[in-house]
């Protein structure tokens, strides 16, 4: 079987990406320093407990020979934090990223596939969002990922290898088996902060601004459920390994929910009626984010299996209900 090193394979996305391509016939190995992730969500093939960042351990690893690809989903995500901090973020996702596609060529792994976002976008002018738009990041995160994606072309292009950035917008929902869910630290996804709200675990949720220019003066975004981006990983991977142009992709349905939408399907669904708060805006929050989903159908014949904001939050909140009794276990 094909062996695949999945980096941050024992997190949120990650998990769900390893769980899938085992099912597919690759043989993954994860690769996490458990910052963020967990070892019980390594439902498949080994776990290495590492730092993707630490470029001795990675030339060992890499230069085992043992793999044909790499998945790159190790890194830092919050927006917030990467303000406070850029420092961590260009160190992590883009120093960290350089060193990893350094040593992958070095060691004659030509097939990439990485976890980029549309935070590499900023706030387009143009909705949806298509791939060829300007990439104009508006904060540190987005950059970092931005760069790495730079990078990553410029080292596969020079090595003869191949790469796929897969351009995330909002992810939510979890395995419908319940093995594995959202379960990062330090949250700021909307519909799982919605399900800790329903769950007890938080007073309340914020609405951050009424007036932009949308329907019912909340933000749009578009919601994609991490079972249809898992197996878009697999496929771009496929596309590679089968000779397949490299290019960046959106991840996204190519439609959105407002934050009140989604909140009063989370309302609905949970069954609780959780306080909601008005708080203002939030500097850099564009008032839609919607993708432009045909490249990725064309390309990856990408046909996503749970577009429905019903079956994402149903999900999200089933495992919230499942993560409460793993807490009191």
């Amino acid at each position: 079987m094909t062996r695949v090193l999945v980096t941050g394979g024992a997190g949120y996305i990650g998990s769900h990406v390893v769980k899938h391509l085992a099912a597919s016939g690759f043989a993954p190995v994860t690769l996490d320093n458990l910052y963020a992730g967990h070892r019980w969500a390594v439902t498949s093939g080994e776990l290495i407990e590492a730092d993707f960042g630490d470029p001795e351990r990675m030339d060992a690893i890499l230069g085992s020979g043992r793999f044909e690809a790499i998945i790159h989903m190790a890194a830092h995500i919050w927006v917030g934090e990467s303000g406070k901090d850029p420092a961590k973020y260009y160190q992590n996702n883009t120093v960290g990223a350089l060193n990893l596609f350094r040593i992958a060529a070095r060691h004659g792994i030509r097939r990439i596939v990485f976890s980029s976002t549309a935070a590499v976008y900023g706030e387009p002018d143009l909705d949806p969002i298509p791939e060829d738009a300007p990439l104009r990041p508006i904060n540190p995160y987005g950059a970092s990922k931005m760069m790495a994606e730079r990078i990553l072309a410029d080292v596969m292009a020079a090595s003869g290898g191949s790469w796929m950035a897969l351009r995330y917008f909002n992810v939510a929902g979890a395995d419908p088996d319940g093995q594995v869910g959202e379960a990062t630290p330090n949250n700021s996804h909307l519909v799982k902060l919605a399900c800790m709200t329903a769950a007890g675990l938080r007073p309340r949720m914020a609405i951050f601004g009424r007036d932009y220019p949308t329907p019912d003066g909340t933000c749009i975004r578009d919601y994609v459920h991490v079972q249809d981006l898992a197996r878009a990983h697999v496929d771009a991977l496929r596309h590679l390994l089968d000779g397949g142009a490299s290019m960046p992709l959106n991840c996204g349905y190519g439609h959105g929910f407002s934050v009140k939408e989604v909140l009063d399907t989370c309302r609905r669904i949970t069954g609780v009626d959780f306080p909601i708060v008005d708080e203002p805006r939030r500097p850099g929050d564009p008032a839609r984010l919607v993708a432009d989903g045909r490249r990725i159908r064309e390309v990856l014949g990408f046909e996503p299996r749970f577009d429905d904001l019903d079956t994402i939050v149903a999900h999200a909140w089933a495992w919230e209900r499942k993560l409460a009794a793993m807490r009191g276990a």
